[in-house]
């Protein structure tokens, strides 16, 4: 499909910008000049209109100066507790600044007038002031010093040292006033109660305080939890032995004595771990629980998934791993969502909730806290999050955002943290904390005191929503490890609620214990409307200590070794569960017990790579933002995954290749090898030592008179096109497909870069005398040779290609090579390279195919340009390399923040020596199927750019490859390394891209300009571009990291960190285990036909679907290892006992799904029973992925083809074409399900009656014959 419909111009909806500092234009003013590095401008907190205290001050100097600098506001830490004032007025404003109003904190109101002297200046905080049920006091000390006025508790009021003088305030609904003099200055102030959320009612008692405008009382339902991150500070199995099974030990426990108390949990990594050895009864006790309603489970996924990094396929494939247990262990399904920790929320978890069946609702907490400013402004703490494209509502689920900063108990029973520390009741001896010093339980003498105190914030927190009702999480990270605290909580929470309860029409409130469905429906109760949003919550932000915005975007990007091995796993599990899924089914409709029983023994490698991959999705892993040793952790489960996925793929692949595999067990087809049971003869056709190093080729020998077969399985249920590159030990070989036709193909040599200090002869570099060289020199392998070729490979297959030995020299398919001196081999002067060599001529350098030309900067050896020759148009296109100086201990695992005292903003990494000595060294390779251009900055970067040469999508695109490496520590230190594509398409002013979200969708970004770089990166995870009225240049990429488009023209993505220092977010150390890495790119560049129309959702083109997808799931290639085929002239005596009859070909679609239709995975089921086997039925995701039609319109994809709306009304189209099938295969049922398979919707006579509409995701449970 190609449109999408607009959204009604009668639905009231917002839709969020690409940051949140765009909607508070509205509410403030700033000043700034063209000199002044960006900054957050003049903010109301978003609690000044809660129930408080409000003070006026006033300050002001005596002086004639004009003032000297920007006025400049940075919110407190964490946005919540305390905030700072920063004034530097500029010596272009007026002497006397107009009347400012800042809201400090959620009690305080403050009011400034003031004067400046020249070079003078003012900064001040202030602390909390309690006003509340009982008299409640604070006192400060200002410090005041020329050049620099500062306010800090604990300091004195003074100048240069001379003289102090306290300053203490006490209120209990009343006044108080207190002035200062001082020479040029004065400083008063004035405390009032008030208790309304907009205008003053004067001093009213706290039973008042907890009605809504609309007459509700305050509904208070508090939340017991407990956080429990799947690794982070510890392994997830050090969590679990040592924290988390004590946690849920006490839950079954306790919630048996405390018959009203409730319990939530999420992570069912953790929970799935303990109910392996809970005892029976333990079993029994929580399945009543979870009747009953007091323990719930939220959300069901494996983990509580990041939102940023995580690609749909793993995201969803987590969430279905979660529900599946869920629904088989505990007999429920999961109707609410509970996202407290991701760091930002996307709107893809959302659109799978709802699409799974959710009912209830979802819970986040992480969003930038100008957001939360602004959603308590409009009263939107509830709202309807709905999907861009989406323009009747079906997608949108009832969000609740948590309105203060995190879920711990001192951040969430109320705007005021200090008064929340009251009423965190854990004290476990030995451990001293602010709450277990702070706390003092309740009794017969304070309960009064205490419930009005905690009442005033529930009230504050209810007025923030229409309906007030008031979700309380009482809980944090790992907490109820102790069984004592238990105790604690509940019995002084229940002494606390009987009172409120008691007294219910008095306080107008009632508190209970409860769960997020709870809450969701008191507000469905209360409320029937609610507004809509749409968009994302990316970038979050808190606050630094000294009170600027912290952007947490380092994390897009930090660890990308780690984000590359989770796609790989991601792409190898996706291949193994198809051919798993279609092998076991056909082994057991065809009677092959021996091949059922094998792989129904293999699927225990299947769950373990998917839970393995699921546990990398946490919030702390994938993100790259757990210690050094718990990500060592991470990185050997996902090599154990790949492993696994592996042997599975060769097992599975050659079940469906051998034409008889009820003789597949049999060891007499192996070569001297004894009878075994089963032995793979796909082999994998790389080998990887560890997960810390790259997979290297390994290479095929090729006897002479004895072919060698390498297979090859499409996983796409589209024909495709790919490059396939096969290791061989001589370049006297040629490629056949699989009807026995030889095929083009091109002869590479393999490259070495050697580092060596030694004497090299004059006559190995053409000039007289010895030199002396020390550095590294790129020469060619003398006996290793890659042989490339196209494979046009139909959907959903297995094909087999053969390597030949050939006696001729086939110098036609041998590629020519340009470089300065790479022929040589400095080893063996008598080294004669198989390759024709030629010089490199000065100037730019030039490649070209049939579709365009690519020119190159012939100094740096970078792209500068691309022409179209369909068009003759040329786009200038060029590439750089460089780095941010990070900020230290401003950038870190998570957040980053290039250095503002650094003298460049961006650092030359590539060229800090002079040419000579920078070991620069560029090498052209083409021949009949690419031409490449490789540039090596040894050691951090080797770059290559190739372009194909052959008919189809491949040459329409630029391929590129970067080797990266950062070495040991401390070499590069503080450093953010990023690829920069600069071009002259006008993508606006300020600068718009588009990056998608989770590989499912895209959202546009458009830069803010008052903040810095930090602020204006997104994560991406599939791809990014920019356009304008006429061009669109995309850049397609393999795995998650960070991007922006800080200039107009500019595309820019973070390729690796390293930064030494902690950024002060609970990891505790810098990130400095930095791999050498392989990463991938694809540079399209498309003509947009549609002009200037402005269209309500960007889509990428289908020409970007395409090539993404095999980007992301490239075809996986297996070497035929002790096999011959048999030839078919032999009669079966005389068969060779190594001899094998193998399917050439094994398509297993009768026909490709449509282009825009993307097989997402076939899972199979787990038994309900025995949930070690495979079940007889298995689960479809699809995913119809909207295209634009205006864009790439000139590029076609052979065999491409989609299906038609059904109607102008009704944008949903076949997601099948007739007559579609799974080859040899019997299917018993079809019915459409909830998106992880645990509601059934519909049933289906066959897939031709399956409809989808664009974007969507779609599940099918297909049950086989048995």
């Amino acid at each position: 499909m190609c449109g999408t419909p607009s959204t009604p111009q009668d639905t009231p909806h917002y839709t969020l910008k690409s940051h949140p500092l765009q909607e508070m234009l509205p509410l403030a003013q700033t000043f700034v000049t063209p000199s002044e590095t960006p900054f957050v401008p003049l903010i109301p907190h978003p609690l000044a209109w809660i129930y408080g205290t409000k003070v006026g001050v006033d300050v002001g100097f005596i002086g004639s100066h004009p003032p000297s600098n920007v006025p400049m506001l940075n919110l407190g830490a964490r946005g919540l507790v305390t905030n700072t004032l920063s004034l530097n007025p500029p010596r272009t404003l007026p002497t006397v600044i107009p009347k400012l109003q800042l809201y400090a904190n959620p009690i305080l109101r403050v009011e400034l007038n003031m004067e400046f002297r020249e070079d003078e200046r003012l900064s001040y905080r202030i602390l909390p002031l309690f006003v509340g049920a009982c008299v409640l006091s604070f006192s400060t000390h200002v410090n005041i010093v020329r050049q620099g006025w500062r306010v800090e508790p604990g300091g004195n009021l003074a100048r240069r040292g001379n003289w102090s003088l306290p300053l203490s305030w006490g209120a209990y609904y009343t006044s108080a006033r207190a002035k200062i003099s001082y020479p040029n200055l004065f400083f008063s102030s004035v405390t009032t109660a008030y208790v309304t959320p907009h205008k003053s009612r004067g001093s009213v008692p706290p039973h008042r305080l907890h009605t809504s405008k609309s007459g509700l009382d305050c509904m208070v339902i508090l939340v017991p939890h407990s956080h429990n991150d799947p690794g982070w500070l510890k392994t997830y199995e050090s969590y679990y032995h040592y924290q988390t099974r004590n946690i849920l030990n006490n839950m079954v426990d306790k919630l048996q004595h405390f018959s009203n108390m409730t319990f939530v949990w999420s992570e069912i990594s953790f929970f799935a771990q303990w109910w392996e050895s809970a005892h029976p009864t333990k079993r029994r006790v929580v399945r009543k629980l979870l009747d009953e309603g007091r323990l719930e489970i939220l959300t069901g996924g494996w983990v509580m998934t990041d939102e940023a990094n995580v690609h749909i396929y793993a995201m969803l494939d987590q969430l279905i791993e979660g529900h599946i247990w869920v629904k088989n262990n505990l007999g429920v399904t999961p109707k609410s969502g509970w996202s407290i920790d991701p760091f930002g929320h996307g709107s893809t978890v959302p659109y799978l909730l709802k699409a799974s069946g959710f009912t209830g609702g979802t819970v986040i907490q992480r969003v930038h806290y100008a957001w939360k400013q602004w959603l308590a402004e409009q009263q939107m703490g509830d709202f309807l999050w709905r999907q861009n494209w989406d323009s009747d509502g079906h997608t949108e689920i009832l969000t609740h955002n948590q309105p203060f900063d995190i879920y711990s108990i001192k951040h969430s029973c109320g705007p005021h943290p200090q008064v929340c520390l009251n009423f965190d009741f854990r004290k476990i001896p030995g451990e001293y904390t602010e709450y277990s010093l702070r706390a003092v339980p309740i009794d017969e003498y304070n309960v009064r005191q205490k419930a009005e105190l905690l009442l005033e914030q529930y009230g504050r927190t209810g007025s923030l929503f229409p309906h007030n009702v008031v979700m309380m999480p009482l809980g944090d990270d790992f907490r109820y490890d102790h069984d004592i605290e238990w105790d604690q909580q509940y019995k002084n929470y229940k002494l606390l609620f009987d009172y409120i309860n008691l007294n219910k029409e008095k306080y107008h409130a009632e508190a209970m214990f409860g769960t997020p469905s709870d809450y969701f429906e008191a507000v469905k109760e209360r409320s029937k409307h609610f507004q809509i949003l749409r968009g994302d919550f990316f970038v979050y932000s808190d606050i630094f200590s000294e009170g600027r915005p912290a952007y947490w975007s380092g994390y897009f990007t930090t660890r990308p070794y780690w984000k590359i091995l989770d796609r790989e796993l991601e792409a190898s599990l996706r291949s193994a569960e198809i051919l798993y899924t279609l092998s076991l089914n056909k082994a057991r409709q065809h009677g092959y017990n021996k091949t059922t029983q094998l792989l129904e023994r293999d699927y225990e490698r299947l769950s373990k790579a998917r839970q393995s991959l699921a546990l990398f999705q946490h919030h702390d892993a994938i993100t790259g933002t757990s210690k050094a040793f718990v990500m060592h952790d991470y990185a050997l489960k996902l090599f154990e995954g790949l492993q696994d996925t592996t042997y599975v793929q060769g097992r599975c692949a050659q079940t469906l290749l051998v034409k008889d595999p009820k003789n597949m067990h049999v060891g007499k087809f192996l070569v001297n090898r004894p009878p075994q049971p089963h032995v793979n003869f796909l082999l994998p056709d790389t080998d990887r030592e560890s997960y810390e190093k790259l997979a290297q080729k390994v290479p095929l020998v090729v006897p002479r008179n004895e072919p060698r077969r390498v297979v090859l399985f499409n996983s796409l249920a589209q024909q495709r096109q790919d490059v396939v590159k096969v290791r061989v030990a001589t370049p006297h070989v040629r490629v056949l497909d699989s009807d026995g036709n030889v095929i083009p193909y091109q002869i590479n040599p393999v490259w070495n870069l050697t580092h060596f200090t030694k004497n090299t002869k004059a006559a190995n570099n053409n000039e007289g005398g010895d030199t002396n060289k020390d550095g590294t020199y790129l020469q060619m392998a003398k006996e290793l040779f890659e042989v490339m070729f196209v494979a046009d490979l139909p959907p959903l297959s297995l094909v087999t290609y053969v390597i030949d030995r050939v006696a001729e020299k086939n110098l036609e398919s041998r590629a020519v090579v340009y470089c300065a001196s790479c022929g040589k081999n400095v080893d063996d002067p008598s080294f004669v390279p198989p390759f024709e060599v030629k010089g490199m001529q000065a100037g730019d350098i030039q490649l070209e195919n049939h579709r365009m030309k690519l020119l190159f900067d012939g100094r740096s050896g970078f792209l500068k340009a691309v022409t179209r020759k369909a068009t003759g148009r040329t786009t200038q296109c060029g590439l750089q390399f460089a780095a941010y100086p990070s900020a230290q201990f401003h950038s870190g695992a998570y957040l980053f923040m290039p250095d503002p005292n650094s003298r460049e903003t961006e650092r030359e990494i590539l060229s800090d020596e002079p040419s000579s000595k920078r070991n620069l060294q560029i090498v052209i390779t083409s021949g009949s199927i690419a031409s490449e251009l490789a540039v090596i900055y040894h050691p951090i970067l080797a770059h290559s750019v190739r372009i194909y040469h052959a008919a189809g999508p491949l040459s329409e695109g630029i391929y590129i490859e970067n080797i990266i490496d950062f070495e040991a520590p401390p070499k590069n230190r503080e450093t953010e390394l990023f690829m920069r594509v600069v071009t002259d398409i006008s993508n606006g002013d300020p600068p718009e891209f588009y990056s998608d979200l989770n590989g499912f969708q895209i959202q546009k970004r458009v830069k803010v300009e008052r903040i810095g770089i930090e602020g204006n990166y997104f994560p991406i995870t599939s791809m990014a571009y920019i356009q304008d009225s006429s061009r669109r240049l995309s850049l397609l990429v393999n795995h998650a990291q960070g991007a922006a488009s800080w200039q107009p023209g500019w595309l820019e993505v973070m390729l690796d960190r390293r930064t030494l220092y902690d950024d002060s977010r609970g990891m505790g150390e810098g990130v400095v285990d930095n791999k050498r890495m392989l990463t991938k790119f694809w540079l399209l560049l498309e003509e947009v036909t549609g002009g200037d129309k402005k269209d309500s959702y960007s889509r990428p083109s289908l020409f970007a679907h395409h090539l993404s997808n095999g980007l992301l799931y490239p075809a996986n290639l297996f070497v035929v290892e002790g096999m011959t085929e048999t030839p078919p002239q032999k009669p079966s005596h005389q068969r060779h006992e190594k001899d094998l009859s193998l399917h050439k070909k094994v398509q297993l679609l009768t026909r490709s799904f449509p282009c825009d239709v993307h097989l997402l995975t076939l899972r199979s089921s787990p038994d309900p029973t025995y949930m070690q086997f495979p079940a007889a039925y298995a689960l479809l995701v699809l995913h119809r992925q909207g295209y634009a039609c205006d864009v790439g319109a000139g590029i076609t994809i052979p065999q491409c083809s989609t299906e038609l709306p059904n109607s102008r009304d009704d944008s949903s189209s076949p997601a099948f074409h007739k007559r579609t099938l799974f080859r040899d295969l019997k299917m018993h049922a079809i019915s459409r399900t909830s998106l992880t398979g645990l509601h059934e919707w519909e049933k289906c006579k066959s897939l031709d009656d399956v409809q989808m509409k664009p974007m969507e995701l779609t599940t099918l449970n297909i049950t086989f014959v048995l």
